[in-house]
């Protein structure tokens, strides 16, 4: 894909819709609509790179309640003619097909690889990769597994999104303080998963969600940088991609520039 003159493409992800309850949760996915807002214009494509809801899961007839707004945003640009790529995160892999039908975006469940002008992308979720948490790497083979999702999917509704729900909230409130930790050049698994993905081939561009970190780390003699888009609950990170180079954002929030340094 070639870029229009003046068009960009931005990235985004792990927007945590639903948590920690629903007036936080309504005035995050109004401040991200804003966003959205104002970037169209300038949008060649724009690519949510997972987490959007804190839980997912669509029965044959029933979606999860609310999101109306993001939900109705997002087939508003598609109408438009602005592409949008979404890919399944940890929080949302239960995804079906309600997104390519009513809302006209594929969704993909694996890293994808992209060239836009002359330059590279490797762009996923980032759940599961690099060495390590195999404890989620299991359960991520069992919540993948189509008999667990169909066994999920006879529970009635109001049982198993409550049930889900708890669940997200247990697991966020054991990872929160790691997510806060930046854990460095040999401790985080994404720039290690990167690191394997650059001896395969070349790529100028990773970019991945999932950490709820804002991290660009540039690699050594690679002529290769890694993003880490961080989230929409502390940072308000995005990354636009402008035709020549890709740099990491903050809307509204002017503390994470100093993060960003910090890693580098």
């Amino acid at each position: 894909m070639q870029l229009e003159q003046d068009k960009k493409i931005y990235f985004i992800s792990d927007f945590h819709l639903g948590t920690p309850g629903a007036g936080d949760s309504l005035k995050r996915e109004k401040h991200i609509i804003k966003f959205l807002n104002e970037v169209e214009s300038s949008a060649a494509m724009i690519f949510i790179v997972g987490d959007m809801f804190d839980f997912w899961y669509e029965y044959r007839t029933v979606v999860p309640r609310g999101y109306t707004r993001i939900l109705g945003k997002i087939a508003d640009l598609t109408d438009k003619g602005i592409p949008v790529h979404f890919f399944v995160g940890n929080h949302d892999m239960w995804m079906k097909d309600y997104f390519q039908k009513e809302l006209n975006v594929p969704v993909f469940f694996e890293p994808q690889e992209y060239q836009f002008n002359d330059k590279k992308f490797l762009v996923g979720h980032g759940d599961g990769l690099g060495p390590g948490d195999y404890g989620y790497k299991f359960l991520k083979k069992v919540f993948r597994n189509p008999v667990c999702q169909w066994l999920f999917g006879i529970l009635p509704p109001y049982f198993g999104i409550g049930l889900a729900n708890w669940s997200s909230r247990r697991s966020r409130a054991a990872t929160g303080q790691v997510d806060e930790k930046y854990f460095g050049e040999e401790g985080e698994w994404l720039i290690t998963y990167c690191k394997e993905q650059l001896e395969k081939q070349h790529y100028d561009y990773l970019v991945f969600g999932h950490r709820h970190l804002p991290i660009e780390f540039k690699f050594t003699g690679k002529n290769a940088t890694y993003i880490n888009l961080g989230d929409w609950i502390r940072y308000d990170t995005y990354a636009v991609f402008d035709g020549k180079n890709l740099t990491l954002h903050s809307y509204l929030n002017k503390a994470t520039d100093k993060i960003i340094r910090d890693q580098n």
